[in-house]
């Protein structure tokens, strides 16, 4: 009997020794990283492979000021599209009019379309026109075409007055794929073409489309908008002119997913849905947290930190002791693929630990008694 009552002890022993490094299941304390303060009373910041952000009014604040901050920054895309002026390409075909000499404005015939008897670009970039032949247009504006007809056809016409339009505009395209309802390619003209008017030109965005990231694909490089932010928020930065051969992808949002683990009434993964969700709305949908055992000082969310960073991951802290905490839960967004985490309450951690110990030493006694 002395030898269980020994070797009773000894289990416990070794257990109260190693604390929490055996407690079964996931934990984890804000000590594992460096903790940022910049919104707190704390200025100082290192950093170091998992940075700390404690959620807080001020950095609920900071956020959405930036977004705020994004509703006046449309000057440039206002003064690229007051400056701009569409380029002859390959494939357009021009209407050229000299006033007073139907010969050379329709040369073919008047009853026939102005795509029909307009001037075709080239593959080379040139067009034909009577008199003055074979001449480069390419690359040229309508502006400076008719300025350069005018000054050839003056050899032959006394003070031409010369007019010239893009009848068909066939030779610069950006292309739409993914969950819109007409995708395809979509012609750039004389009418500048932004993000929002090809989305609304191929017919708007289907029920399932992931209207937070739509990626813009311009040669080897990679842009992200949120179409989101665009139409509920107004945020004008999410808008851009396009250019020839972008190509815009809208995914579904199958894969836009936010995981709820740890101590909370139902472990799961839980979509986004079109209008985003906070961390709030996903601890209510997992069922809250568990008043039992859950800490409700130690709700995290871990997400990936950016590649820049040299950080593995950014993870925020919500504390919760104080109900009215979750307030601010509301008004933080959770971001695709983000884990939220809630910790088990010391007490609970250590009462798995004489769960499982329980069994071993009923075990023993029994053992002991046959």
């Amino acid at each position: 009997m002395n030898h269980v009552k020994g070797l009773s002890v000894l289990l416990l022993t070794t257990i109260l020794l190693a604390g929490c490094t055996v407690v079964p299941g996931s934990n984890f304390s804000s000590s594992y990283g460096t903790v940022d303060n910049t919104y707190s009373d704390n200025k100082e910041l290192n950093r170091k492979t998992v940075a700390i952000y404690p959620i807080t009014a001020g950095l609920v604040s900071a956020k959405a000021h930036k977004k705020t901050d994004k509703l006046t920054n449309d000057v440039a895309l206002r003064r690229q599209i007051s400056e701009y002026d569409y380029i002859v390409g390959p494939g357009d075909i021009l209407s050229v009019t000299v006033w007073e000499h139907p010969e050379l404005t329709n040369p073919a015939g008047e009853y026939r379309s102005s795509e029909e008897a307009g001037n075709w670009v080239h593959t080379n970039g040139t067009m034909f026109y009577p008199y003055i032949g074979n001449i480069k247009v390419a690359g040229l504006k309508v502006s400076e075409i008719r300025d350069l007809i005018s000054r050839r056809l003056a050899h032959y016409v006394e003070s031409p007055q010369v007019d010239v339009t893009v009848a068909a505009f066939r030779s610069k395209w950006v292309y739409m794929t993914g969950e819109v309802n007409k995708p395809g390619t979509l012609a750039i003209t004389n009418v500048p073409l932004t993000l929002l008017d090809a989305v609304s030109q191929a017919g708007g965005i289907t029920e399932f489309a992931d209207w937070q990231t739509v990626v813009l694909h311009r040669g080897n490089q990679r842009h992200v908008f949120s179409l989101r932010d665009l139409y509920k928020e107004g945020d004008v930065s999410q808008n851009i002119l396009l250019q020839p051969n972008d190509v815009i992808n809208i995914n579904r949002n199958d894969d836009s997913k936010v995981f709820v683990l740890g101590e909370v009434g139902r472990q799961q993964t839980l979509p986004m849905g079109r209008n985003g969700k906070t961390l709030a709305e996903a601890l209510a949908d997992a069922e809250g947290i568990s008043q039992v055992t859950a800490n409700a000082k130690g709700i995290f969310v871990f997400r990936q930190a950016p590649p820049e960073s040299n950080r593995f991951a950014d993870v925020y802290q919500l504390d919760a002791k104080n109900a009215v905490a979750m307030v601010l839960a509301d008004r933080f967004m959770l971001q695709e693929r983000d884990i939220v985490f809630v910790t088990a309450a010391p007490v609970a951690r250590w009462n798995r630990v004489i769960g499982q110990i329980l069994p071993t030493l009923s075990g023993v006694y029994t053992g002991s008694n046959l």
